[in-house]
């Protein structure tokens, strides 16, 4: 009797340890994902916190390479799963190296290397896809919910360098209006989609989804609010049928449109307007004259194809030195520039691999949650850079591959408890 207690006992020290372990190692894969994440933030001076040029860099690309080495001792084995996604991306990352490498600034060859080791990290990170936690979309999210934090932190601490004009951005750290309302979509469409799934309680998900939604609207960002509701859109609609929560909102949100349609009209059109003519908003607020000088530079063939090398996001054409350094914003037209029709057409077959890949998912809300992300950076590629890069577009991607790379059903967000007492009952039952 003595002899079937102590193995008891011993079995469950044993299993309790195997889950002390895993639990480490999981909170070592959502620091490397919250690094990546810092790593794409971008650098520069904030009105609070004005940290000089090259210190903002050091912190956030130092990011990287500390996210590299906790990755490699998360994954030693160097174990990869297979994704199509992250092999077309890596294809990317190797001809935007070749490009870059070939030119004599050392800034364009670095930026082809960082992509690249950008790439192997979420590489590494594949072992963790498809989990019942679902590991990387909470620390996507949990990392949305931060900067969205750290973004009203700011607009309390000082209105005026929060909003300054007229658009919310950040304070506390450079993050421009147009990033802010990426964020703060994503953080909103998601909050929707978990309640949806049964993943988040009503009360909470209304909270994020009210505090995100606030956030997009005083970023005046046109493109995150379209993103927002066509993601939302196409992910209810892959629900429709099988989940009664989605219809019940439909129906509401309808009644909601009917009734207040008319006399909230007028300030939804000037909100959207943004005082800006008709020929400015034809033309994307000038976006279109930035991308025409971009697609007007005579280039070798070779450049053609291949781009000119990683750059900063700005036209570079040498005609026309009276434009150079100015924002491109788009991502399709900067591949262009940077990366060469074959950029192009890669970034193409990114967004078609997975939105093929959802689309053809078994229904559910992994389905769902994988459509909204997907769809969202289609829609905000156009007027956005970054999709091709080491971004924000790469983070979403990898997070909707993860989803779908487990079985469909609920997203079982915050059972640790449970998952411990599922191990301790298993161990008690060893004789």
């Amino acid at each position: 009797m003595a002899t079937r207690t102590s193995r008891r006992g011993l079995s469950y020290l044993s299993a309790r340890g195997q889950l002390g372990d895993e639990e480490h190692q999981l909170r070592r894969v959502r620091v490397v994902w919250y690094l990546l994440f810092f790593d794409v933030l971008g650098s520069g001076s904030a009105p609070l916190l004005p940290l000089p040029h090259r210190a903002g860099q050091v912190l956030t690309q130092g990011a990287l390479v500390v996210a590299t080495l906790l990755a490699l001792t998360v994954n030693p084995a160097l174990r990869v799963r297979r994704s199509l996604y992250l092999g077309c991306y890596t294809l990317l990352a190797v001809t935007s190296l070749m490009s870059s490498v070939r030119l004599v600034s050392l800034g364009t060859a670095y930026r082809g290397f960082r992509l690249v080791d950008f790439v192997f990290v979420l590489w590494l990170l594949t072992p963790w896809w498809g989990r019942r936690d679902l590991v990387i979309l909470k620390a996507q999210l949990k990392f949305l919910a931060g900067i969205v934090a750290v973004v009203i932190l700011g607009l309390l601490v000082s209105p005026h360098s929060a909003m300054e004009g007229g658009r919310l951005q950040g304070a506390f750290w450079p993050i421009p209006p147009t990033q802010v309302a990426h964020y703060a979509a994503e953080f909103t469409g998601l909050a929707i989609l978990l309640w949806f799934a049964g993943a988040l309680q009503r009360r909470t998900a209304v909270v994020m989804a009210l505090i995100g939604f606030a956030v997009l609207v005083l970023t005046h960002t046109r493109t995150a609010l379209v993103g927002l509701v066509v993601g939302l859109l196409v992910a209810s609609a892959s629900i429709f049928i099988t989940n009664r929560r989605v219809r019940r909102s439909f129906a509401i949100v309808a009644v909601l449109l009917a009734v207040v349609a008319v006399p909230v009209a007028p300030l939804a059109v000037s909100w959207l307007a943004r005082g800006e003519t008709t020929t400015e908003l034809s033309d994307l607020t000038g976006r279109t004259n930035y991308w025409s000088y971009v697609l007007a530079e005579q280039r070798p063939l070779t450049n053609e194809v291949l781009g000119d090398g990683l750059s900063n996001g700005s036209v570079n054409n040498p005609a026309m030195p009276n434009v150079s350094g100015l924002p491109i914003d788009s991502s399709w037209v900067l591949a262009y520039q940077d990366q060469g029709l074959l950029g192009d057409a890669l970034i193409a077959i990114i967004f078609l691999t997975m939105l093929i890949a959802a689309s053809t998912a078994p229904p559910g809300p992994r389905r769902a949650v994988a459509l909204f992300l997907v769809t969202y950076c289609i829609i905000a590629s156009v007027t956005e850079d970054g999709a091709g890069l080491a971004s924000q577009y790469a983070m979403d991607l990898t997070a909707a591959a993860s989803v779908l790379a487990a079985r469909p059903g609920l997203l079982p967000v915050g059972r640790a408890k449970s998952r411990r007492s599922v191990m301790r009952r298993r161990a008690l039952a060893v004789r």
